[in-house]
């Protein structure tokens, strides 16, 4: 096992206007799991290929442990890729296709076979061994192919989306297996995916990229609480926290006559984008003042119901989404009102995405 670090590694694709990634800094402790999240084509992929020598890396260095790896050929970095895609060999057996890459380091037969029955009874495959892919779910097929990964006992596990192929039921399974593996395993591992829920639920810490840049570094809850910049408090968090324009207003920020109960900083700048959870607006009446929403939707999920609306906002419809108790009867085409608290708001400066509060 080693820590991994990127020191401004940077990828410029030939022919490319701009680099795909500019030059990360990151740095993953020994044993962490560090997940890679955001949007298709962030550089999150290119990232992870970086580091397991898939891409080049045009400037800047990448160290596994104390050694630096940058232009060391894939086969000697000492990582195991888990692809979206299982990449198995369909004539093989389970237990082949997770020995051959033993096979090909020449690992003797017994110690081969007494790894393949190690991983195959971590992951469950036991039964399956003398199965071929056709004959697996897909899920077990993911196994195998961690399994595969697992034999090799690596220093660093890089995973490109690897739940991806999977329907929503077995993913929810399969990420609880994966993040388990990981802690019982200990093995430091780098995971990408643009699903943000896969983020908070499987990393120790996730790092959050848009077009090739580190937004934020920290974990889940940390992430969740306090994003950094409106893009983060956009992309973290389902359904994602209410981004709403406003204006100072006396110390305060007023949306469409709404007086937003937090004060503003003494250096507020004039546009500012007010950020409020779902679950973190309180229904009153009218006669408390709330901020009016026109109800257009509600979604009823059994333990609770979010209802989507609009507000006013200077006469431009804003959405609005509020997360209110199952049971709470709610019509489409109703009007509601909805307040906060001071500390359950956050404060955005419009024009840069900064953090205000």
């Amino acid at each position: 096992m080693a820590s991994v670090t990127f020191n401004k590694a940077q990828r410029w694709y030939p022919g490319a206007d701009s680099p795909a990634v500019p030059g990360i800094d990151l740095e993953i402790k020994d044993g962490e799991f560090m997940v890679l999240v955001g949007p298709s084509g962030c550089g999150k992929s290119t990232s992870l290929r970086m580091l397991a020598g898939l891409e080049e890396v045009n400037e800047g260095h990448i160290l596994i442990g104390d050694r630096d790896v940058t232009h060391v050929p894939p086969k000697d970095r000492d990582i195991a890729m888990v692809f979206q895609n299982y990449a198995l060999y369909p004539h093989m057996s389970v237990a082949e296709n997770m020995a051959f890459s033993l096979k090909m380091a020449k690992v003797p037969a017994a110690e081969r076979e007494r790894r393949v029955a190690e991983a195959a009874r971590i992951l469950g495959l036991t039964d399956y061994l003398e199965r071929k892919p056709k004959a697996l779910s897909g899920g077990q097929r993911q196994r195998v192919a961690m399994g595969r990964a697992i034999v090799r006992q690596p220093q660093v596990f890089c995973m490109d989306e690897p739940l991806s192929n999977l329907d929503a039921k077995m993913r929810v399974q399969t990420r609880t297996d994966i993040a388990k593996l990981q802690s019982d395993l200990g093995v430091t591992t780098v995971y990408v995916t643009h699903d943000q829920i896969e983020a908070m639920t499987m990393g120790d810490r996730v790092a959050v990229m848009n077009v090739g840049v580190l937004q934020q570094v920290d974990t889940p809850l940390a992430l969740y609480d306090r994003p950094a910049n409106l893009f983060v408090a956009g992309f973290i968090g389902s359904p994602q926290m209410n981004l709403i324009k406003a204006k100072p207003d006396d110390g305060y920020a007023n949306i469409g006559g709404f007086q937003v109960p937090a004060r503003l900083p003494a250096d507020t700048p004039s546009d500012v984008t007010i950020g409020v959870r779902p679950e973190a607006w309180r229904l009153v009446s009218e006669s408390e003042g709330g901020l009016p929403i026109d109800v257009t939707v509600v979604e009823e999920l059994g333990s609770d119901s979010y209802v989507y609306g609009t507000c006013d906002v200077e006469g431009t419809p804003s959405t609005v989404v509020v997360r209110v108790p199952a049971r709470e009867r709610i019509a489409k085409g109703s009007q509601l009102f909805v307040t906060t608290d001071p500390g359950d708001v956050h404060l955005f400066d419009t024009a840069t995405g900064g953090r205000l509060n």
